[in-house]
C-alpha cells in the first residue's frame, strides 16, 4: 500500500503543480508586463524563467516530500497520508505564489513612485520668455532671460 500511496501522491501533485505553474504563467503576463512598462519581450522572458524556477521548486519539493514516515497498510492509511502530503503542497504552491505577487508588486509600486516623482520634462538653466514681456503698463522687463531661482 505504500507503494500505491507514492504512486497516486505524485500522480495528484505532477500535474498540480504543472496545472498551477501553467495557469499563473498565462495569467501573469499581463501583470509582468504592467511591471515592466509595457516591454513585452522583458515581460515574457521573465515570466518563462519564473515557471522554470517554479518546477524546480515545486517539483524538487514534490519528490523530497515523497517518503512517509511509516508504513500504510490499509485504505485508511492511504487517504490520511494523501491528504496531508498533497495539502502540504498545495499550502507550499500557495505561498510560493504569493510571494512572488507581493515581489513583483512592490517592484510595480516602486516603478510608479518614481513614475510620479520625475519631472514631465528636463528642467533648464533660464526661465524662458514670456509673451507678456515687452513694452506696456502690465508687462514685464524686455531683456534676456532671467536665471532660475535656486531651489526649482
Amino acid at each position: 500500500m505504500t507503494v500505491i500511496t507514492y504512486l497516486i501522491y505524485l500522480a495528484i501533485a505532477v500535474p498540480l503543480t504543472i496545472w498551477v505553474a501553467r495557469t499563473l504563467s498565462r495569467n501573469g503576463r499581463v501583470f509582468l508586463v504592467d511591471v515592466f512598462h509595457g516591454n513585452d519581450d522583458f515581460a515574457d522572458a521573465v515570466n518563462k524563467l519564473l515557471v522554470v524556477g517554479f518546477y524546480l521548486v515545486n517539483l524538487g519539493f514534490v519528490t523530497l516530500f515523497l517518503r512517509t514516515g511509516g508504513t500504510v497498510v490499509d485504505t485508511r492509511g492511504l487517504i490520511e497520508q494523501l491528504s496531508v502530503k498533497v495539502g502540504i503542497v498545495m499550502v507550499v504552491l500557495g505561498v510560493l505564489h504569493l510571494m512572488n505577487v507581493w515581489i513583483f508588486n512592490a517592484i510595480r509600486r516602486r516603478s510608479r513612485l518614481e513614475e510620479m516623482t520625475a519631472p514631465p520634462v528636463r528642467p533648464n538653466a533660464f526661465v524662458g520668455t514670456s509673451p507678456f514681456q515687452g513694452p506696456g503698463p502690465f508687462q514685464g522687463p524686455v531683456g534676456p532671460p532671467q536665471p532660475m531661482p535656486q531651489g526649482f
